[in-house]
């Protein structure tokens, strides 16, 4: 009891604090968030259009060696993509496993695991005082109230904090089953909504809710099933028709 009444206290000063917080105007706050879209939209729009290029010319030209160097390099560019939220990574491993079949599912795992790893530990890395600035920009000063709440806690109160809303017979489960719900949350579809793959790998990290050592294991075994089920039976089980 006296742990909640500490939060509450804490939650009423910060809530305090926040408003008096400086929020940029919104035309100011607005265009800033908007610039830094672009920019990422702009490298990834730039980067991948090279890689088609790339890809057409190897085709043209006929060399295996320069179509193994374009491969290596949409790996990597693969990897980089799936850490970043929003932008559909998956989408390329599947384009990759229908293209090249069961040969690179094996491959396509690896840079799955170490793309979400990586938007995990960028968002674990991550100041909590970062986040709390873009979302001023936008005005969501409730949200800002609520990663100053989250910042001084540790692991288990912040934990406590953001399920005590729940049901007192849900609460447990999922506190408990965390990393089942991570996992489901990588495979459902239409997780573009929440960020994709990248997104929902960099909020897990940015929560400090998930034990780093856990969070790699729960994304090693999550990813697996589609590029083991093609290593095993083909492209075909995942091609469209």
């Amino acid at each position: 009891m006296r742990l909640w009444s500490q939060m509450e206290r804490n939650s009423d000063s910060l809530v305090a604090m926040t408003e008096h917080d400086h929020f940029p105007p919104w035309h100011v706050g607005l265009t800033r968030f908007a610039v830094k879209l672009a920019v990422v939209a702009a490298m990834v729009y730039v980067v991948l259009s090279l890689l088609d290029w790339a890809q057409e010319r190897a085709q043209v030209i006929g060399s295996d060696s320069l179509m193994l160097g374009v491969l290596t390099v949409l790996i990597l560019v693969y990897v980089l993509l799936l850490a970043v939220p929003f932008v559909p990574g998956i989408e390329i491993g599947i384009s990759l496993l229908l293209m090249k079949g069961a040969d690179i599912a094996p491959v396509v795992y690896i840079a799955t695991v170490l793309g979400l790893s990586l938007a995990y530990m960028i968002g674990h890395s991550v100041p909590y005082r970062w986040l709390h600035a873009t979302l001023a920009d936008l005005h969501l000063k409730r949200a800002c109230a609520l990663i100053e709440r989250l910042e001084p806690l540790s692991h288990e109160n912040r934990l406590a904090h953001l399920t005590h809303r729940l049901p007192e017979r849900t609460a447990p489960y999922v506190r408990k089953g965390r990393y089942l719900i991570l996992a489901a949350l990588f495979n459902i579809p239409g997780n573009a909504i929440l960020g994709g793959g990248g997104g929902i790998a960099f909020i897990a990290g940015f929560s400090r809710l998930f034990r780093p050592w856990a969070a790699v294991l729960t994304i090693l075994l999550a990813v697996l099933p589609v590029p083991l089920s093609v290593w095993l039976l083909g492209e075909g089980v995942i091609a469209f028709r």
